[in-house]
């Protein structure tokens, strides 16, 4: 995972996969969202919803998928992704069984980085 953007009270991190994916992660290491205070169940939403438009208006994907747990890491993030019928999880979650060879023909991550950077910047001007 890299860095992408950071704030008062989050950070988010590219996840490296066939799909377009961002995990968001509350700057204090809260467990769960009804932990968070006020300002900062506020700020992950609104970059929650951020992210969400990017990669809608970048990828166009058939789907986003938006998820919230940590089982394995028990540190407040939100992932959020972009799904197409042609990914290789399509309709099963990322986390589920591999359905086919995923054949996606998808724009560079470097734009969608550019944008999601500027857009994640725009919120603090």
């Amino acid at each position: 995972m890299s860095l992408l953007f950071s704030a008062e009270h989050y950070y988010v991190e590219l996840h490296e996969s066939e799909i377009p994916w961002v995990k968001i992660f509350s700057a204090h290491p809260y467990k769960e969202l009804t932990d968070c205070d006020p300002q900062t169940k506020a700020a992950l939403f609104t970059c929650m919803e951020t992210c969400e438009r990017v990669l809608r208006a970048y990828y166009a994907p058939e789907k986003i998928n938006i998820a919230i747990f940590g089982n394995y890491l028990p540190h407040l993030h939100i992932h959020v992704m972009a799904r197409f019928k042609e990914d290789a999880y399509f309709p099963e979650p990322m986390w589920g069984v591999k359905q086919r060879e995923g054949v996606l023909e998808l724009p560079p991550i470097e734009g969608f980085v550019v944008t999601l950077k500027k857009a994640l910047n725009n919120l603090y001007m």
